[in-house]
């Protein structure tokens, strides 16, 4: 049950003054994703982007072009549109020792405005000052008060992010409202965190934010943002704590190779392990010995050898004759892995089956026996390894690729098929630190930061779109020599409002240089249309293929040596380097070609030139943090990494850290929080809306 505290937060906004259906829809549409329920408490984190300081006074004859600025005026007169010409606007003229301006209203009625605006009164007016042929107006100012009601008003006003038909008063209205429901919480933060990060109290620091004196009031790094940025960390730290604790709880199995299986495995390697590997594997293999469940992160670009970790993890399970679960992000991905991995698998003496949302009938059924029989050690697929049918013999490691693709709650889910198995989860996104613990937090991290031996560097070079027939020539060399090559474009069919080249059109213009070697591979396709081009591509029938992002991750072409990024100034940095390391696979030297549209605005430069620099994926992933803040560096909005409304990882990246070693402590001390600050916990678990870890602590 939700602490009852908290129930005027999380009433209806429409119980507010003011918000009927219409705000409340426009609301919605502000302060929430698409599906979630709006609450009180939404307005509460909805932080001011910048502040109106109506405290800095101007004179007519000195106020700058576009500025917003604060004048002390009298109203002298009142200018009327005419009866035959409504559609112009109503003037007030005012004046001070300087000059005199315009006061300009659009469709006004004169009653009104003589009301607001007085003959003969003093005035304190604000907004933004427009000159035109040497006269200054001010076209609706927002704010007109007497100097002396002024005196006794703020002048000081939060300015918030807005949506299209919601007016920034009605907002900071109900925002105001809203805070006034805030109650008393008792303090769930560490009374010595609190004092070290001279942190105010949960309510004060809203109040603050949203009643700031200064610029620095509302700036990240101030006190207060600091203050509820570290509760949301602190939640979320929390959450992922409870659900390692909730999957320690189901007592694991020590695995060994007892059938020397991974011997076998070792013997049948075609080449020699890097010392990242073996090091990764050496840690992966010491917690599948402990008694405990593994829950471990392997990290490690594009083609830096997860995937020989991994079935080398799935040898040991089956040397203790349990069964592996390899689930992949996609059907081709599955595919590809099965392919890649299946003749080293028969090497070892291991028995895999490829299962995905393609196969039905009698050979879907074979293939569901074979795995509840046990005649099968390794499963490899999509989501559909985890359908209501499918059943294990005994599942005892599950291995996950490209984990963000999956989301952090969906970790449960996936091992509870098997009888307290070890989880393993890869991904080839390189995540910084600070991200690797809000999303991870609950995982051991394992790194691979070496490329497999005898891969060649990529050359990476930046061109102008100007040079596009230049590079057309040089692909024409390249297929010419039995290379393959990739040709990236944004989008998937020109649309009026974009002016990017879309991947359907590049590749009618490719086809009519290149012919019948050109394939075309978009996120609209279905999974066998897209399976039938890359094959194709993989067998040589097709040498170029023009796609969207969907070849971003894990599609292994060893022959592909080219890849052209069009728009490359478009895509984040992470997107480009995970692009580029779809090439250089194979021996050949390879390149990567980054076609940008001048002039760059200084970030895209900047990206540009780091892809330049380096092939070094954490790096570049720190550089993309720094760059763009955490928003969209893995696509949040999409995938399963937490989206955080107030900690800004540029910003509170220091906070981090101290959320998740308080949090371990915290259930270390009081595992089921029942304690005084435990219950204050759970409160706050709430109040960020981690409900599923308070749900993880009742089923425990």
């Amino acid at each position: 049950m939700r602490p009852s505290l908290l129930d005027p937060l999380f009433a209806s906004v429409t119980t507010l003054d003011g918000v009927g259906p219409k705000v409340a829809g426009l609301l919605q549409t502000l302060l929430v994703r698409p599906g979630e329920t709006l609450r009180i408490r939404d307005l509460v984190f909805h932080l001011p982007s910048g502040l109106i300081d109506r405290r800095k006074r101007a004179e007519i004859a000195t106020a700058p072009e576009g500025a917003m600025v604060t004048l002390t005026v009298r109203i002298d007169r009142h200018q009327p549109p005419g009866r035959a010409n409504r559609s112009s606007p109503y003037r007030v003229f005012a004046q001070d020792e300087t000059g005199e301006i315009a006061l300009t209203y659009f469709r006004a009625q004169a009653a009104w405005m003589e009301k607001l605006l007085p003959l003969g009164e003093t005035m304190l007016v604000s907004g933004k000052v427009e000159w035109f042929n040497g006269r200054p107006s001010m076209v609706h100012p927002d704010f007109a008060a007497p100097l002396a009601e002024a005196e006794t008003m703020s002048l000081v006003e939060p300015v918030y992010p807005m949506t299209t038909g919601l007016s920034a008063k009605v907002l900071r209205k109900a925002i105001g409202q809203a805070l006034e429901r805030v109650p008393d919480f008792p303090e769930w933060i560490d009374a010595e965190v609190k004092r070290r990060q001279s942190f105010p109290s949960f309510a004060d620091a809203l109040r603050r934010l949203h009643d700031p004196d200064d610029q620095i009031d509302i700036a990240p790094e101030s006190a207060s943002w600091r203050r509820i940025a570290y509760d949301e960390y602190l939640a979320s730290q929390l959450a992922l704590a409870l659900s390692r604790q909730r999957m320690k709880a189901i007592p694991g199995r020590a695995m060994g190779d007892g059938a020397g299986r991974l011997d076998r495995l070792r013997s049948a390697l075609p080449f020699a392990l890097t010392g990242g590997q073996e090091q990764a594997f050496a840690e992966i293999a010491t917690d599948m010995a402990a008694p405990d469940r593994m829950l471990r992160l392997l990290q490690g670009d594009v083609g830096a050898g997860k995937t020989i970790v991994a079935l080398m993890a799935m040898a040991v399970a089956a040397g203790s004759g349990a069964q592996s679960a390899l689930l992949a992000p996609t059907e081709i991905l599955a595919r590809q892995h099965y392919a890649g991995l299946s003749k080293l698998a028969e090497a070892a003496g291991l028995t895999m089956t490829l299962l995905t949302g393609r196969d039905n009938g009698k050979a879907r059924e074979r293939k569901l026996a074979a795995i509840a029989e046990g005649e099968s050690d390794i499963v490899v697929g999509t989501h559909a390894l985890f359908q209501e049918d499918v059943s294990y013999r005994d599942l005892g490691l599950v291995i996950v690729d490209e984990q963000h693709r999956f989301g952090v709650h969906q970790r449960l889910q996936l091992t509870r098929k098997g009888r307290g198995a070890d989880l393993l989860v890869m991904t080839a996104t390189p995540i910084p630190r600070t991200l690797v613990l809000s999303a991870f937090g609950d995982m051991e991290v394992s790194r691979l930061s070496e490329k497999p031996k005898g891969r060649k560097p990529i050359t990476t070079v930046a061109m102008p779109t100007e040079r596009l027939t230049e590079i057309v020539e040089r692909i024409g060399t390249a297929l010419a020599a039995g290379d393959r090559v990739y040709w990236v474009c944004p989008l998937v069919e020109e649309t009026e409002k974009s002016d990017l080249m879309a991947a359907e059109e590049r590749g009618r213009q490719m086809a009519q240089v290149f012919g019948e070697t050109v394939g075309v591979v978009h996120g609209r396709m279905n999974g066998e249309e897209k399976d039938a081009v890359m094959g194709a591509f993989k067998r040589g029938d097709k040498r170029l293929v023009v796609a969207t992002t969907v070849i971003e991750v894990g599609v292994d072409v060893p022959e592909a040596t080219i890849i052209v990024i069009e728009h490359a100034e478009r895509f984040g940095l992470s997107q480009l380097h995970q692009l580029r390391g779809r090439v250089g696979r194979g021996d050949k030297a390879s390149a990567c070609v980054l076609l940008y549209r001048g002039p760059l605005g200084e970030t895209a430069a900047a990206r540009l030139k780091i892809m330049r620099e380096t092939e070094d994926g954490f790096r570049i992933a720190e550089e993309d943090l720094r760059l763009r803040g955490e928003g969209d560096l893995l696509g949040t909005q999409q995938s399963g990494m937490p989206f955080f409304r107030i900690a800004r990882t540029e910003h509170h990246a220091d906070l981090m850290e101290v959320a998740r070693d308080d949090a371990r402590l915290v259930l270390a001390r009081d595992p089921e929080l029942k304690g005084e600050r435990g219950e204050a916990l759970r409160a706050l678990l709430y109040l960020f809306g981690k409900d599923e870890a308070v749900r993880l602590l009742r089923s425990g």
